[in-house]
């Protein structure tokens, strides 16, 4: 069996086309994720990797295909079952989308207080927690115009570990930060995964990041409208036979 298609995956794609109307984004897509893993979706700018991560998270549905989650068809679920899959799951949106007019205390606390019986001091006590493990003690009371972009981040991420999901979906994490807040990112999502045994799925095209964290990868390309590599990056890169998956990852010269 393909390294990318596991029966005992924690996610797993399968056949999926994506489409808006007539238009194809992208076909005959294929991948499984074992629980615990780092996987990367990558490739150039339009080539799909957004929508992808939409119809994983039931933001759209595919064209064709299918997506489980556990073993369980998620498309073919009924709409309760598809939000408690939804309910484990935890997103990093691109550009944070924490509420400004909320400290960041409120913002963490709004799923717990969303879908949760906890007792306000119980919510107060794992907000605390929450933004100490992305290193932000002592920021509870302050709002996201306050604080730097990588620090928005970080919350954003204490947002979506709220509810302890098993999964964590990161659309571009180190878009807008700099070098140094870009690489503080993607060490705590290292962290993350081997404290919480968190699935990880990374949107991304960032070759510094997708080097430092990914376990599994696979390559979206946007001439042949499919999925033309998979496998660790690294060693996609060494081993490389396509002319625009080794240009993509070695951005014309090679990645040490």
């Amino acid at each position: 069996m393909n390294r990318t298609e596991r029966d005992d995956a924690h996610i797993r794609v399968r056949d999926v086309t994506m489409a808006y109307g007539d238009y194809v984004v992208m076909k005959d897509i294929s991948f499984s994720i074992p629980r615990g893993e780092i996987f990367v979706v990558m490739g150039g700018s339009g080539c799909g990797k957004s929508t992808l991560m939409k119809i994983m998270l039931g933001l759209m549905p595919p064209e064709k295909g299918d997506v489980f989650y556990s073993g369980v068809n998620f498309w073919e679920s009924p709409a309760d079952q598809r939000n408690r899959i939804l309910e484990n799951i935890g997103i990093l949106y691109q550009k944070g989308a924490l509420w400004s007019s909320m400290t960041l205390a409120e913002n963490v606390a709004l799923p717990l207080e969303e879908h949760t019986g906890l007792s306000p001091a119980q919510i107060s006590e794992i907000v605390s927690f929450k933004l100490s493990l992305v290193g932000l003690t002592d920021f509870e009371e302050f709002y996201p115009s306050e604080l730097s972009g990588g620090m928005v981040k970080r919350a954003a991420l204490a947002r979506a570990m709220a509810l302890d999901p098993d999964i964590l979906f990161f659309d571009e994490p180190s878009a807008g930060l700099d070098p140094v807040s870009a690489r503080v990112l993607d060490d705590l999502i290292l962290e993350l995964r081997e404290s919480l045994q968190t699935t990880v799925v990374v949107i991304s095209h960032d070759l510094e990041s997708i080097f430092a964290i990914a376990d599994n990868s696979i390559f979206l390309d946007i001439e042949t409208r499919t999925m033309t590599a998979s496998g660790n990056p690294r060693e996609l890169l060494k081993e490389c036979r396509d002319t625009r998956v080794c240009s993509f990852l070695s951005r014309g010269k090679p990645h040490p």
